[in-house]
């Protein structure tokens, strides 16, 4: 469990022989990905999209004590805000991989932020967002076997073994 003593942010930390590790250190098919912010948006079968940070994304920001999306209702646009996590030396804008309107933010991440870390593809999710310009933005998002190429890239540029 993370606390705080004071303002300085003690981190989550877990025993790795007794927890779980990233459970997927690859990217899954069937997301759309924006390579440049580290972010991931996932159709739902609703019509809204699922979005969330991706693997290498949360690789490299380190230990993030706090995360905080968006809140419901709020409008948000491609390459801007949809929320913010802090780590352990600033506080860090997460991008939104689509335009549209926040309908729903994962519940759990105000008292559980490792969820990012443990699971980024799944419980660490951020947001749910109803997408308001998915076909003009579809063209700044990598799927299928554009992602794997582009991910090493942008881990190259940035001195991380994937």
């Amino acid at each position: 469990m993370r606390r705080r003593v004071g303002s300085t942010p003690i981190p989550f930390r877990h025993d790795l022989a007794d927890s779980p590790k990233m459970t997927q250190t690859t990217d899954p098919e069937g997301l759309l990905y924006h390579i440049e912010h580290q972010v991931w948006a996932r159709p739902d079968a609703d019509g809204l999209f699922t979005v969330g940070i991706t693997g290498l994304g949360v690789r490299l920001s380190g230990e993030i004590y706090m995360c905080r999306p968006k809140g419901v209702g709020v409008v948000v646009e491609q390459g801007r805000s949809i929320g913010v996590v802090e780590l352990a030396k600033s506080i860090v804008s997460v991008r939104s991989p689509l335009s549209g309107e926040v309908v729903e933010v994962n519940p759990r991440l105000r008292a559980e932020p490792e969820l990012v870390h443990r699971f980024p593809y799944g419980e660490g999710w951020l947001a749910r967002i109803r997408p308001s310009a998915l076909e003009h933005e579809r063209a700044a998002l990598l799927s299928g076997a554009d992602v794997a190429p582009a991910m090493r890239e942008h881990a190259r540029l940035h001195r991380i073994e994937i």
